[in-house]
């Protein structure tokens, strides 16, 4: 038992040298930098702001192209969602078109086309187009109609108002993207 109790003694007198070795080392490594002049430790100070600015720099560069080159993506492919959705469309015009060279019964034609057209307007609305609407009658809005030119009115309740249309107006999310072609009464 006394020879466990030296070994246990011996390891913790060891243990506590390299306790204090390492302390005396620590400290050694600390004093070369307070022994410094001052002079030495701006330039090491200067040394580390320098590298610390290089690397941000590199990181907003590195931001910098990831962006651009996300957006050039967008760019490239901003119309993609739409074009999926209009691809049904295609292929019941392309379905139209076959059945109308084989097929002499324009009442399934019309059925046919009317099926089509509504379901190309859906596709609009659910993205956001949207056809102006009770333009006939209203007055002349130079920041949504285009008059195309002025004849003279039915009647005197519609002078100045439009009177026919030419080509629909559409508005996609409340802005407008294609003015609507109107004739005005005069």
């Amino acid at each position: 038992m006394k020879d466990e109790k030296n070994s246990v003694e011996e390891q913790e007198d060891k243990i506590e040298n390299t306790l204090e070795q390492e302390e005396a080392t620590s400290n050694e490594e600390s004093n070369p930098i307070e022994e410094l002049s001052d002079t030495e430790k701006k330039d090491i100070e200067i040394q580390e702001l320098k590298d610390k600015h290089l690397r941000l720099y590199s990181e907003f560069d590195n931001f910098r192209r990831r962006t651009q080159k996300e957006k050039l993506e967008l760019y490239k492919t901003a119309g993609e969602d739409i074009f999926k959705a209009l691809l049904p469309v295609m292929d019941d015009f392309e379905r139209a078109k076959k059945s109308m060279e084989d097929s002499q019964d324009y009442d399934s034609l019309k059925v046919g086309v009317d099926l089509i057209f509504n379901k190309f307007s859906n596709i609009f609305k659910s993205n956001g187009l949207e056809p102006m609407a009770d333009i006939i009658g209203s007055n002349f809005d130079s920041e949504i109609h285009e008059a195309i030119t002025q004849i003279p009115a039915p009647n005197d309740e519609l002078k100045g108002k439009v009177v026919d249309v030419v080509e629909q107006g559409y508005t996609l999310k409340e802005k407008v993207i294609r003015f609507a072609k109107v004739v005005v009464g005069k």
